[in-house]
């Protein structure tokens, strides 16, 4: 129940595959089967699946996580029917699927970073009244030998659903919260000086852009859009300068893995891990 309060939705192998990757499917399918008898999580079946089902808390499980204490800083996100699920599941179990290579990764090198280490649908504000929505926010720790090193990420998937300028304005929005401080509302609340996003990175986490649902060739066009932008736009080539950006195929790195020489650095060069970008 926590991994789908987390997760939002993910189908029985996603999460066999997060929680006990080594486990029968009977394994994580009967408590789901159980849940689903208490009324608090359901599922909605897959398209041309053969029977796929995509499970997601129902109103009474998501007030039940809502106090678990890995949920503590996490809204409740009740789906109130297997149409509205319909709805969210594309992109919703895409974001899942971008999220396990990391984790199948972390578990073979020795790294850290679980299934709360991955945060999706994360909202900062960037000014003028905006916000702007991060598919996720990736926590891992490289660990070698003694030596712990903290990595964060933003993570972006891009199911080649909106334009590729859309796609690219999204670095302008990055660009705008790397900026943004934020201004007191009246003498009652006093902001702290400096950067919004401090209070919550010590570091501005790297922005990864992870791109499927079309041919190499497109995705590869829509990398290069991604390029320009980076290369024109005066806000994202400092946001460049100061901040790892890069971009990978879903499949690539499904097929590779994340610490695989994947990922192109939007601000030039030649493919490599993300830890590396």
């Amino acid at each position: 129940m926590s991994a789908l309060a987390q997760h939002r939705m993910a189908t029985t192998s996603q999460l066999r595959d997060l929680l006990r990757p080594k486990a029968a499917r009977q394994t994580v399918s009967s408590p789901l089967n159980k849940l689903r008898q208490k009324g608090l999580v359901n599922y909605t079946v897959l398209p041309q699946s053969n029977g796929s089902r995509a499970w997601y808390l129902t109103g009474e499980g998501a007030r039940l996580t809502r106090d678990f204490p890995a949920m503590r800083s996490r809204p409740p996100y009740p789906i109130t029917s297997a149409t509205a699920a319909s709805l969210k599941t594309p992109h919703t179990l895409t974001v899942v699927r971008a999220h396990l290579p990391s984790a199948a990764d972390a578990r073979r090198l020795g790294h850290e970073h679980g299934p709360w280490d991955w945060t999706p649908e994360v909202a900062h504000p960037i000014g003028e009244g905006e916000r702007l929505v991060a598919d996720a926010v990736m926590h891992y720790t490289v660990i070698d030998g003694q030596h712990r090193r903290k990595l964060r990420a933003f993570v972006e998937v891009d199911r080649t659903t909106m334009s590729s300028e859309r796609l690219a304005v999204k670095l302008i929005e990055y660009a705008r919260l790397f900026r943004y401080e934020a201004q007191p509302v009246g003498r009652r609340r006093p902001v702290s000086p400096g950067r919004a996003w401090l209070r919550w990175y010590p570091l501005f986490p790297r922005v990864l852009f992870v791109l499927t649902g079309a041919s190499r060739a497109r995705l590869g066009n829509r990398i290069s859009d991604l390029q320009a932008m980076t290369a024109q736009h005066p806000l994202v080539a400092v946001l460049a300068r100061e901040v790892p950006l890069g971009a990978a195929i879903l499949e690539d790195i499904e097929e590779r893995g994340p610490s695989g020489p994947v990922w192109v650095p939007l601000a030039g060069g030649r493919p490599r891990p993300w830890a590396d970008l």
